[in-house]
């Protein structure tokens, strides 16, 4: 079970291979170079089970990569149940996926959801783009918003956790 000093966040995108293992990758990466000095359980996952097993798509491994975020060794699931239980973020990348969160989530959790660009400080849009049927400059756009995203929630996790 959860201690108090720690704090549980789910990206959440469709299939779990482009946006999501990309904030993952690119959240644990700010946590990792951050003076937070509680622990941060990070995952992902998506609302289709089209990917189960796969790893992320190689553009957003290469993509990532370019910007020292490694993402070889994630592997797309599924959101299940006891993940409302776990996390205290549950963060959509678009407006679809958080529909479909709503209504998987127990009326006790729905509090726990948010858009990821909710976050973000330079970015006036809500959602974070499905690069997948576009090309590699539609997962750099993704990884930018993502990385601003990601800056906003370790801050909001500061403000709320921290001492």
């Amino acid at each position: 079970m959860r201690n108090d000093n720690e704090v549980g966040v789910l990206f959440v995108c469709l299939g779990n291979i482009c946006r999501s293992p990309t904030s993952e990758g690119v959240f644990r990466h700010c946590v990792e170079h951050s003076d937070l000095e509680i622990q941060i359980n990070i995952d992902s996952a998506g609302t289709a089970d089209y990917h189960t097993g796969q790893p992320p798509d190689a553009r957003a491994i290469a993509a990532a990569g370019k910007r020292g975020i490694d993402l070889k060794g994630l592997r797309a699931r599924r959101v299940n149940r006891l993940d409302f239980e776990k996390f205290d973020y549950i963060i959509a990348m678009d407006d679809h996926n958080y529909y479909d969160l709503e209504r998987l989530a127990p009326p006790d959790y729905r509090g726990k959801l948010c858009l990821f660009l909710d976050f973000a400080d330079n970015w006036p849009a809500r959602e974070v783009p499905d690069p997948y049927y576009g090309g590699a400059q539609g997962f750099e756009r993704a990884l930018d918003m993502i990385t601003d995203a990601s800056l906003g929630l370790l801050n909001d996790i500061r403000s709320k956790y921290a001492s």
